[in-house]
């Protein structure tokens, strides 16, 4: 019997789930590439995806790379660091006021450079003005107009914000928009719980077809404790860099000083970051349960040895609880 004959006799969750079993192929590696990398960067708010994307993609343009860098948080932040500090014009503020002029917005209207690194922010509502969600899901609305699936890059890289799961923020995952997703994670329960939220996007999306994986996990701010290495080991996904906890490369990024240069003290963490994120695979997560994920660090720190306790009605009403008979009918059995 055909593939093609097998298939019609299927069940239409059979061949989802059939879709579902087979793994992609791996990312084109190596020295030449004619395939676009785009990989989108996940994490909580705050905890560094800005500071490491803005010195990954200088450090990538240092090594040659073509590399264009799209912020798609909100906060329109995640080129500032690269722009020392400057605002990019947004491409949902900019598409507005085109708009209403009756202009097309055009690339040197929201795509801006520096030394090799092209950047862009899609940005969002004002608040209580909108879904961020849909904002985003309108930006990539104007990429494609402006001819995103055309661009030549070796690299595109995504900035994500995780804390958040309506629908704009797992595009790229759930639309197969890109071939892999790296999480940024430290060693505190928050950030780890928003990394194992999108572990489990990604599983989700893997069962119904989707073909995106987990490329693995950079830990910032590292100060050696161990949870998040811990967590990538009990996920399935390598570390592809620990950033330590130090003063020096805290002051530098709060004064938008670039450290991802070679030659600087940073330059080998992440040039090492960029050829660990060339070589890597797009990665099938085992996402943890809360408990598993509550298990990676101390009770006595977490909490995690507290019980749970049912309560009672006399707990809910205090000393006006009163016992109520039933109203129900039994009847006796013959």
């Amino acid at each position: 019997m055909t593939d093609g004959l097998m298939n019609d006799t299927l069940t239409y969750d059979e061949r989802l789930r059939a879709e579902a079993s087979s793994e992609p192929d791996a990312p084109m590696v190596g020295e030449v590439k004619k395939q676009t990398q785009i990989i989108a960067i996940y994490g909580k708010g705050g905890i560094g995806k800005s500071f490491t994307l803005a010195n990954l993609s200088y450090m990538l343009a240092q090594l040659g790379r073509k590399v264009l860098l799209i912020g798609c948080d909100p906060k329109s932040d995640t080129t500032s660091l690269l722009f020392g500090g400057k605002a990019c014009p947004t491409i949902i503020a900019t598409s507005s006021k085109k708009k209403e002029a009756g202009e097309e917005v055009k690339i040197g209207d929201v795509c801006f450079k520096r030394d090799g690194v092209f950047a862009m922010e899609l940005g969002g509502p004002e608040v209580g003005r909108g879904c961020g969600g849909r904002g985003i899901i309108h930006g990539f609305e104007t990429l494609e107009k402006l001819g995103f699936h055309e661009w030549d890059f070796d690299y595109v890289l995504l900035d994500f914000l995780g804390d958040v799961v309506c629908g704009g923020f797992g595009l790229p995952i759930a639309r197969d928009m890109c071939q892999k997703v790296v999480v940024v994670g430290s060693n505190d329960l928050q950030s780890l719980y928003v990394a194992n939220n999108v572990c489990s996007a990604v599983e989700y999306f893997r069962k119904l077809g989707g073909n995106v994986g987990v490329a693995g996990m950079v830990i910032n701010k590292d100060d050696g404790t161990g949870e998040a290495a811990a967590f990538a080991e009990a996920v399935g996904i390598p570390v592809l860099a620990s950033v330590p906890q130090d003063e020096d490369i805290r002051r530098k990024s709060a004064n938008y000083q670039i450290i991802g240069t070679p030659g600087n003290r940073w330059g080998p963490l992440f040039e090492g970051l960029a050829k660990a994120l060339d070589e890597s695979v797009p990665n099938r997560p085992s996402p943890l349960t809360q408990d598993g994920l509550i298990g990676l660090f101390d009770a006595a720190t977490t909490g995690g040895n507290v019980t749970l306790v049912p309560a009672t009605a006399a707990d809910m009403c205090g000393v006006s609880a009163v016992s109520k008979p039933s109203l129900e009918v039994i009847y006796d059995t013959v």
